[in-house]
């Protein structure tokens, strides 16, 4: 099932989920409201899981509180309130994000590992006006407090820079990240990201779920890569694409990290390779006409 903001008045925000194979039998949309105390009560009751998979992700914000923080931190504790309400409701999954890991303050070189273990530091996100970040973080650590003192299940999906296949019709910001290298062949940011694939991270919501033993945190992420390797790769499998050429600065690279990729192994997952996933992303943009296809071959 899937639920949200649905303005019932806007059908292209729906009509590709209603288009998908089997969703005339098995797939409900409800309108709710994110930001509305009890918005979620009849939507979650009788469900025995429920996956909290969205919050705004956008790197610029005239109104980071409003735009990114409130819809983070109230969004997800409106949803767990109406699980709390349930007693159908046997396990919540979260979909959280590696900005709520890595981010605490120190340096992230080649040396650091990341893991479940470490969390993002709001002070230095407000420091630095990591405003994505800082919603995450805080959306993260309440719902784990929210579900301490209420009882339930929770587990969260941690996923960095999610590319490949887009289910919508519109553009989000990491498939953008992707295009804005294809179509205007500026100059790439100096700045290393995880990726990771969108099915694997859709592959460890369901077994978050339905694995009795999966609990805590997993960060998906299948690499740490900078955009001077995504910028190879891309010009590797589509040599005829207008790549940019150089980076936006003269300084050094930003330095990669590690990820730890144990625990969602332990889930079951298999990572796709961020060759396939950049080759997936290129063909899905296309076929969306994001970009010219005479473009990629």
């Amino acid at each position: 099932m899937e639920y949200g903001n649905l303005p019932a008045d806007d059908p292209k925000k729906t009509e590709h989920l209603l288009a998908l194979d089997g969703a005339k039998e098995r797939l409900h949309l409800l309108k709710a409201n994110l930001l509305e105390q009890g918005s979620f009560d009849t939507v979650v009751d009788g469900c025995e899981g429920v996956f909290h998979t969205a919050s705004p992700f956008f790197l610029v914000a005239a109104d980071p509180q409003a735009e990114l923080v409130e819809p983070a931190l109230k969004g997800t504790l409106n949803v767990l309130e109406s699980c709390a309400k349930a007693p159908s409701v046997k396990r919540v999954v979260l979909t959280s994000s590696i900005a709520a890991v890595a981010y605490n303050g120190e340096p992230l070189t080649p040396e650091v590992v990341v893991d479940e273990t470490r969390w993002t530091n709001p002070e230095f996100c407000k420091e630095m006006k990591l405003w994505y970040p800082l919603s995450k973080t805080l959306a993260e650590d309440a719902a784990w407090k929210f579900v301490k003192e209420k009882g339930l299940d929770l587990v969260t999906i941690n996923p960095a820079m999610v590319v490949g296949p887009l289910l919508q019709p519109t553009l989000n910001t990491s498939a953008a990240a992707v295009l804005s290298l294809i179509k205007n062949a500026e100059p790439y940011p100096n700045a290393s990201f995880g990726w990771v694939n969108v099915k694997d991270v859709a592959t460890a919501h369901i077994l978050a779920f339905e694995n009795p033993s999966a609990n805590g945190r997993y960060l998906m992420v299948e690499r740490v890569a900078h955009y001077s390797e995504i910028v190879k790769i891309l010009r590797e499998l589509y040599p005829t694409l207008p790549l940019p050429e150089k980076c936006a600065d003269d300084k050094p690279f930003m330095p990669k990290f590690q990820v730890s990729k144990e625990k969602a192994k332990s889930l079951g997952i298999k990572f796709t390779s961020l060759e396939e996933t950049l080759k997936e992303t290129v063909e899905s943009l296309k076929e969306k006409n994001f970009f010219a296809a005479s473009s990629a071959k």
